[in-house]
């Protein structure tokens, strides 16, 4: 089964779908230190680093499955939620454009819980009547990592599959819940020493209330500059891509040498990815923790992609 990945990032889907069995025959991405990564790890597709706006539809190969994680800030409660009115939320119809001219027998879009709910369920109506006329039909579901993709990190997602063959999307389920066993402390090793750099000491500013408040090795903590706190956590609160411009927003561990941030690829490990999957050389540090954030969790990814394999044959 074939898959077009639009909007693709460090291909953090497109791993999924690929651990599932399926073949990413073409991917696109405008964020060119994204598509570094991608590249990198994705050394057989053919992935086209563009405006999605200037792609001509015409040169994408055939294929079965469109996946997009399309630009999710105009939707987030984090964010000013825009939606529709910030020109990335806009981007949802080259969605539509690419839809329109190949009609894949199935489309999985991701995005913030939030978008179900935004502008009183308007957004998702605007989303959902922009398909239904090409004749696909919905299912949808919100799912946190937490639940569903034993990873240790609160990440609340909405997965929308929808099908052409009303067939499939009868006999379409997504996962159910399953019982977590992987811990924060199974993916953040505190024996190892990290560069200096990840560290806090007596000339950061936060130095002495981190010292009063992080004292727990098998918690991890976030700052929340609204109530000037940092909060303990048994698990990892949600990454985020602000992280790139806001230190502050990396979650914070002590492990045995101290007080430090958490690195990018402890991020990376938070988000499911195996071990091998490495950020292009010389990716600057700002850089990997924003294609961290931007990015999904790929255990929870290939399980409703093998549920979606299921049903197409």
């Amino acid at each position: 089964m074939r898959v077009c990945s639009l909007f693709s990032g460090i291909g953090g889907i497109d791993l999924g779908f690929k651990q599932a069995g399926f073949e990413i025959v073409w991917a696109n991405e405008f964020d060119e230190d994204a598509a570094k990564t991608y590249r990198y790890n994705f050394k057989d597709c053919k992935l086209v680093v563009k405006n999605i706006k200037k792609v001509n539809i015409d040169t994408i190969p055939d294929f079965d499955v469109l996946t997009a994680g399309f630009p999710c800030q105009p939707f987030s409660s984090a964010g000013m939620q825009k939606g529709f009115q910030d020109t990335r939320g806009t981007l949802f119809f080259e969605i539509v454009r690419v839809v329109e001219k190949k009609r894949p027998k199935v489309i999985f879009l991701e995005n913030v819980a939030n978008l179900l709910g935004h502008d009183d369920g308007k957004t998702f109506l605007i989303i959902y009547n922009a398909l239904v006329p090409f004749g696909y039909i919905f299912k949808y579901q919100v799912m946190d990592a937490l639940d569903y993709g034993n990873i240790p990190q609160r990440r609340s997602r909405i997965f929308i599959v929808a099908f052409l063959a009303d067939v499939m999307c009868d006999r379409f389920k997504f996962p159910e819940k399953i019982k977590r066993i992987t811990n924060l402390n199974d993916i953040l090793d505190r024996k190892v020493k990290h560069h200096e750099s990840h560290y806090f000491d007596s000339n950061n500013k936060d130095y002495e209330k981190l010292l009063s408040i992080v004292k727990n090795k098998n918690v991890i903590y976030r700052f929340y500059d609204s109530i000037d706190v940092y909060k303990a956590y048994r698990v990892c609160p949600t990454l985020l891509a602000s992280m790139c411009k806001f230190p502050d927003s990396i979650p914070v561990i002590l492990d045995h040498y101290g007080i430090r941030r958490i690195t990018p690829y402890e991020c990376l490990a938070l988000q499911g990815f195996p071990n091998d999957y490495k950020f292009a050389p010389k990716t600057p540090i700002d850089k990997a923790y924003k294609q961290c954030g931007n990015s999904v969790v790929v255990p929870l990814i290939k399980r409703i992609a093998e549920s979606i394999m299921d049903v197409m044959f």
